[in-house]
């Protein structure tokens, strides 16, 4: 499965949201879009990623940017991380993997010397007109933004 690429052309999805909402990439036309992938929520290294958007939010809208984090965990635990973290960004519930795939970033992964298939943590920019203007591959999870707002 190939990684979207800068340049490339989101395929359009559609998934549902912590609060079992419809979220679409059509959505999300005219705006640029973060849509940032991570493995598994309230995990260490998930939360301070996602804590550092949310501290970084307002500076990123203020460039124009709207967010959306993506994993596969289910609709009740996507809810409760952001609840807990008020995180003010929606969270897709992608159990089926719709846009883990579109985006590409499903496969295999090396913990401990242990290698299974899962999600790597990647963001992608994308502009208003769906096409990818940047993507982070070594997302530091404590300074996430800043490597957005450069």
């Amino acid at each position: 499965m190939k990684t979207l690429q800068v340049g490339d052309k989101v395929p359009g999805f559609t998934a549902k949201d912590q609060d079992g909402n419809t979220v679409e990439l059509s959505d999300y036309l005219g705006k640029k879009l973060i849509v940032f992938f991570y493995p598994k929520a309230s995990t260490p290294g998930c939360t301070a990623e996602a804590c550092n958007l949310r501290d970084n939010y307002s500076e990123l809208m203020s460039q124009g940017y709207e967010l959306l984090g993506v994993s596969a965990d289910s609709e009740k635990r996507q809810s409760n991380f952001k609840n807990k973290h008020e995180l003010p960004f929606p969270l897709l519930a992608d159990e089926d993997h719709t846009v883990i795939n579109a985006f590409g970033v499903w496969g295999p992964k090396k913990f401990m010397g242990r290698e299974y298939d899962g999600i790597h943590r990647k963001t992608f920019v994308i502009n208003g007109e769906g096409v990818v203007t940047k993507v982070i591959d070594k997302v530091k999870t404590k300074d996430h933004a800043a490597q957005l707002l450069d």
